[in-house]
């Protein structure tokens, strides 16, 4: 007898959800084994930070920069405000390191709908180097960080280098919940696409570039009227034929939300700018929520071979939660396994709210993602 159309329905979503965990789990483990450092040269870097506010973490994150090692650079910090309190974090910072070149730039001008490459566009007639590195304010990097992600624009056919990353949580239960957000669904899912071969990817934490790269793509002034800038410029350069490149460094970003109602409008926010870039992929990225998946697959269809399905995707997500941690050089939080079942199911909730609505809240603005920009199509070289 031939199986129903809900246990055909049941075992696909069962067997989606396993195999999409075992190949993330496969990716995150390949991306363990430790990497060679690339060759590089003494070319020097300027780093580009733009500011708004004073986050729970700012003074350690941004000191992690003036402790870089191996390289000559040059660290700008922005802010639209004078009176922004990231301001005395900076000249701190300029205190404390007398001989680093530190500087800061206080402009209010605007020159597009995102605000952030308005920040980086007063900056940038401040560089002094060709090598530019583009930076959030949220993260932590190692002392090796810049000589290395620098070190493959040695190559003229690389167009950027990005960096993935680990959540912090800074807080209580939420904020662990949103580490979980970054560590067990992006960053895997980020290892998988570079496994399988895709380089649709570049992330704020980090986006190294050379000076003229950039112009060829169209400068920042590309950037300024865009959701998701960090992917577009990536994209951009993709588009002149050049590789983009997935350092081997991660780095560490603080995971600050403190209610449900934060973390829920952040990650919403997250999800529908994905939604934005990647409208029909990302409505196919269900088999990604292991735990809701995996309970639908077995209400309809309750065989022993879709069980056996759930078991193996269950263990895989299990382990894939371990590895991380492994990954981050921390040990398991108490709980975190028993953290994985709601985060899935969160996850599932708001990426079914992603596909129901396009509006984005981000530093006070309102924005909607639908109607977002798209920068012009260039010539290649």
């Amino acid at each position: 007898m031939s199986p129903d159309l809900p246990t055909l329905i049941g075992t696909g979503l069962t067997a989606s959800a396993a195999v999409y965990a075992l190949l993330a789990l496969l990716a995150v483990l390949r991306a363990a084994r430790p990497a060679a450092a690339p060759p590089g040269d003494s070319a020097a870097v300027t780093v580009l930070k733009p500011l708004c506010g004073a986050e729970p973490r700012l003074y350690e994150n941004l000191r992690s920069f003036c402790l870089q090692q191996g390289v000559d650079y040059q660290l700008l910090f922005g802010v639209r405000d004078a009176q922004d309190p990231a301001v005395a974090v900076v000249r701190r910072l300029q205190a404390e390191f007398p001989r680093r070149d530190i500087g800061l730039v206080a402009d209010p001008r605007s020159h597009g709908r995102n605000l952030k490459v308005g920040n980086l566009l007063n900056m940038f007639p401040h560089a002094r180097h060709d090598r530019l590195v583009l930076s959030d304010s949220d993260i932590e990097v190692p002392p090796d960080y810049l000589a290395r992600v620098a070190a493959p624009l040695a190559d003229p056919g690389v167009g950027i280098v990005t960096c993935l990353y680990f959540g912090r949580p800074v807080g209580g239960f939420w904020s662990r919940l949103g580490a979980q957000f970054i560590d067990d669904w992006f960053a895997p899912s980020v290892r998988l696409a570079h496994l399988l071969g895709s380089r649709r990817f570049a992330f704020g934490s980090t986006i190294a570039v050379r000076r003229d790269t950039l112009a060829a793509a169209g400068g920042l002034e590309a950037l300024r009227d865009l959701l998701a800038d960090d992917f577009w410029l990536g994209e951009l350069t993709r588009r002149l034929g050049l590789r983009t490149v997935l350092s081997e460094v991660t780095v560490r970003t603080d995971v600050v939300e403190a209610s449900l109602a934060e973390l829920w409008a952040h990650e919403l926010r997250w999800l529908r700018t994905i939604r934005s870039i990647e409208t029909i992929g990302f409505a196919l990225t269900f088999p990604a929520f292991t735990f809701p998946v995996l309970a639908a697959g077995l209400l309809l269809a309750r065989s022993e071979l879709c069980a056996a399905l759930a078991a193996a995707g269950a263990a895989a997500r299990l382990v894939l939660h371990y590895a991380q941690r492994k990954a981050n050089s921390e040990s398991c939080l108490p709980g975190g396994l028993a953290l994985t079942i709601p985060r899935d199911f969160l996850l599932f909730a708001e990426w079914a709210a992603a596909l129901a609505g396009w509006q984005v809240r981000w530093r006070g603005q309102t924005l909607d993602a639908a109607g977002a920009a798209r920068p012009e199509p260039r010539p290649g070289p």
